[in-house]
């Protein structure tokens, strides 16, 4: 009794549990990003609460005028409102291009003056 020989090898098997595979980890991947998967966490008498660092943006307009949130405006007000914040907070700076370079020097000089150091200046493409 003779074996036969294969001339080629059925991929197709193989390709369809490669599919399956990528199906599945591309549905796990985009769930876990987005936070969709109920999770019920478990309770602990000493567990610490997760500070969750919301970045600051202040854009300086046109016309030197600062914002933060849109609601607060002026350097003194930016600044007790950041003073409120911990030290590593993202600040991010959307300066008008058209502004005057002495209110961005001021705004850098007051977040200097207080150890913001992690300040990112926002630009366009």
């Amino acid at each position: 009794m003779k074996l036969k020989k294969f001339e080629s090898i059925n991929v197709i098997p193989f390709i369809d549990v490669l599919l399956v595979l990528l199906t599945i980890v591309l549905l796990t991947s985009t769930f876990i990003s987005k936070g969709i998967i109920p999770v019920s966490l478990p309770s602990a008498d000493n567990a610490d609460d997760i500070k969750v660092k919301k970045e600051v943006v202040i854009t300086i307009t046109k016309d030197n005028t600062l914002h933060v949130n849109k609601e607060i405006t002026g350097l003194e007000n930016i600044q007790e409102h950041i003073l409120s914040l911990p030290k590593d907070t993202p600040v991010h700076i959307n300066s008008d291009k058209d502004s005057k370079f002495e209110t961005f020097v001021n705004l850098l000089d007051m977040l200097k003056k207080h150890d913001y150091s992690n300040v990112s200046i926002v630009t366009e493409k």
